[in-house]
């Protein structure tokens, strides 16, 4: 006996699932976008400096701009409380499109206020404005865009959520390609007048490009089958404590080292004597080649356990920290800066390969995003915002170019201690 299904005009159909390409697109595409905006004030940051910080000792007008680089990260937990909270209340997709929403007005303060010399203190003021929002709506994509690509994932949540990273190194790509392009194609002067906005301008792509692909998704299963809370900070705070303290912890050394790859321009150029273009050439090299390494890291943490990756990657970034910044201080040319970086690269993306699906497992479906931002954001702005900030003053007090390698080394430490602490809390690590 055979039968056959009845049409209900009155029942919507049920969504077709996107396929895991788009899915990784549609996190991808937004949190490159987004962290391109962060990157490209990082990377002209001497031409920002002149613009909207000018003073006549250098060293000061770069510490302004490093300085409020790296306040504005106070405003990430915050972002991450409000967006997270949103997110595990109204949903992944939801949270996802607002946070694009409020980057693009961020965007838009860099590309367009006027400097300093036509507007007075109205422009670096405006500036910090600007960058507090960025701040703002990026502490909530990561503990969105991570929830949303493990939840749709049932066994491949480390190879799924790689991809987080991966996007993070496709917006290296992007902003060092303009760092060559605008650095060998401009005069010290155009650069410093009008050639830094460019970039920005193009940051504002966020937008459009972002709303569209995010647009064709549909939440996430385990989101609408979860048991929802009205109050998921307050639950957070007071169940998950020890996670979000962990979850910091495992952010400390990728997070510091992803800081100074934004602070290797000016490092290159300023403390190395290299071209303008050597620390850009150098960043596109890594970045590539992580965009790479990272997914296959994802694909093989899947099937021999998260933190197998992590710990020994990050017992060995410890170790080989002053080592390599000796070996490139030392000798430094665009060869050997390359060889040493390469070198921490691999140890890097080990480490990176499985720590968003093992922060995503510390935390409860109803509370994960919440959790994942805040704990991530919280370790961003402890040991990362302020990390160019720390690189600069190392480099003055020491006089020690090798000096950043003495932060970095705290923070493997910080992140071992996480790694092992991790271990007792979730499955499959």
């Amino acid at each position: 006996m055979s039968s056959t299904a009845t049409f209900d005009p009155l029942v919507p159909p049920t969504p077709k699932p996107a396929s895991g390409a788009l899915q990784i697109a549609a996190a991808t595409v937004g949190n490159s976008l987004e962290w391109f905006d962060i990157l490209i004030y990082g990377y002209f940051a001497t031409s920002i400096a002149g613009a909207f910080f000018p003073n006549s000792n250098p060293v000061v007008s770069m510490l302004l701009t490093f300085g409020s680089f790296g306040l504005s990260y106070v405003a990430r937990p915050v972002g991450a409380v409000v967006l997270g909270a949103y997110a595990d209340r109204a949903g992944r997709k939801a949270a996802l499109t607002l946070s694009i929403q409020l980057m693009v007005i961020g965007t838009a303060v860099m590309a367009l206020m006027p400097p300093y010399a036509r507007i007075g203190l109205i422009a670096p003021v405006t500036v910090f404005a600007g960058r507090l929002l960025q701040g703002f709506a990026v502490a909530g994509e990561f503990g969105s865009s991570t929830a949303f690509m493990i939840e749709h994932s049932a066994h491949r949540k480390a190879f799924f959520a790689s991809w987080q990273f991966a996007g993070q190194h496709l917006a290296k790509v992007l902003s060092a390609l303009f760092g060559v392009g605008l650095t060998t194609m401009l005069s010290t002067h155009q650069l410093h007048t009008w050639g830094w906005r460019i970039p920005f301008l193009f940051g504002l792509l966020v937008g459009p490009v972002g709303l569209y692909i995010r647009r064709k998704l549909n939440e996430t299963p385990e989101f609408l089958e979860s048991t929802h809370t009205r109050t998921p900070v307050r639950e957070l705070l007071a169940t998950e404590k020890t996670g979000l303290i962990v979850g910091a912890g495992l952010v400390a050394v990728a997070t510091a080292s992803t800081y100074f790859s934004i602070y290797m321009p000016t490092y290159a150029t300023t403390h190395l004597r290299l071209p303008p273009a050597t620390g850009y050439i150098v960043t596109i090299v890594l970045s590539l080649l992580a965009m790479v390494l990272i997914p296959l890291g994802g694909n093989f943490a899947d099937k021999i356990g998260y933190t197998r990756m992590m710990l020994p990657a990050a017992i060995l970034m410890l170790l080989c920290f002053y080592p390599l910044f000796l070996f490139i201080t030392r000798h430094p040319s665009l060869a050997t800066l390359l060889a040493g970086l390469i070198f921490n690269e691999l140890l890097q993306d080990a480490y990176l390969c499985a720590l968003a699906a093992v922060m995503a497992g510390i935390f409860p479906a109803r509370t994960r995003v919440t959790g994942l931002s805040l704990s991530y954001n919280l370790g961003v702005t402890l040991f990362g915002g302020f990390a160019p900030v720390v690189f600069t003053w190392l480099i003055a007090v020491t006089h020690n170019t090798a000096a950043p390698s003495f932060y970095l080394m705290a923070m493997a430490v910080v992140s071992i201690i996480a790694v092992i602490s991790v271990k007792r809390r979730i499955i499959h690590t």
